[in-house]
């Protein structure tokens, strides 16, 4: 059930020091509040108490955090009742779409654009400028790039689009380092200025077809909304689940 699957990359990703209550794994960024960056996966099979939802939240009271979860349901059917007995809200439900190196669609971006894989230099930058912008976040320090530069040095990827005429950075994206053969698409972003062009899809192509020498096996994503997934599907990716994300305030 690829659903396990998915659960072991997150608790992978949230590395090797990360925190336990109860029957959760706590992924925390000390760096950024954003609420993509911290969230908890359930065990598989998990039943939680009452109390060990409590010790949850305040887990994440205590680092100034929103309390919240990203999970596959089918994974731990037994989880939403209890947050939402605690008061927990749903943020949404996504479709988990996946997709092998081999089964890629080549997916051309407009001419104009160039779409590459970066190294760890002066494409991280424009990287993650477009990360920010394109999702409302803050300004980008050298925490969002040095997290960007570690997805590259640990074995993921990141890709960028530039503008041929005036070399700027103008798309963005990235595979995570992988585990066990799997990997997270994420953070696929395109500036206002240069959307419609085909740059999502080319840039999703690029690091799933790319991921197979990586190690990726099957890349996953979860699109936040039914044109973000049309984009990858034209692509190659399939559904297979459903992914939840749900918080408390």
């Amino acid at each position: 059930m690829f659903a396990a699957e998915v659960h072991a990359f997150l608790r992978a990703n949230a590395g090797p020091d990360a925190p336990r209550v109860g029957p959760f794994t706590l992924r925390f960024d000390d760096h950024s509040d954003e609420r993509f960056f911290n969230y908890a996966i359930p065990d598989d099979g998990a039943a939680p108490a009452a109390g060990e939802v409590e010790a949850l939240v305040a887990a994440f009271r205590e680092r100034e955090r929103t309390p919240r979860l990203e999970y596959v349901p089918r994974a731990a059917p037994k989880v939403e009742g209890a947050l939402l007995s605690a008061g927990f809200t749903p943020e949404g439900r996504f479709p988990l779409l996946v997709c092998s190196p081999g089964d890629v669609v080549d997916a051309p971006a407009d001419p104009s654009v160039r779409v590459s894989l970066a190294g760890a230099g002066d494409d991280l930058w424009g990287a993650a400028r477009v990360m920010d912008e394109a999702f409302g976040s803050s300004g980008t320090t050298e925490h969002d790039v040095a997290r960007l530069r570690r997805i590259v040095e640990g074995g993921g990827l990141v890709a960028v689009a530039v503008d041929t005429a005036t070399g700027a950075v103008v798309g963005a994206g990235q595979n995570e380092r992988p585990h066990r053969g799997v990997a997270e698409v994420a953070s696929i972003g395109v500036l206002p200025s240069h959307r419609r062009r085909g740059i999502a899809g080319a840039i999703t192509a690029l690091l799933t077809r790319a991921g197979g020498d990586a190690g990726i096996a099957t890349s996953f994503l979860t699109p936040a909304d039914d044109g973000a997934a049309r984009v990858y599907v034209r692509v190659g990716y399939r559904k297979v689940g459903e992914a939840l994300y749900i918080s408390s305030r």
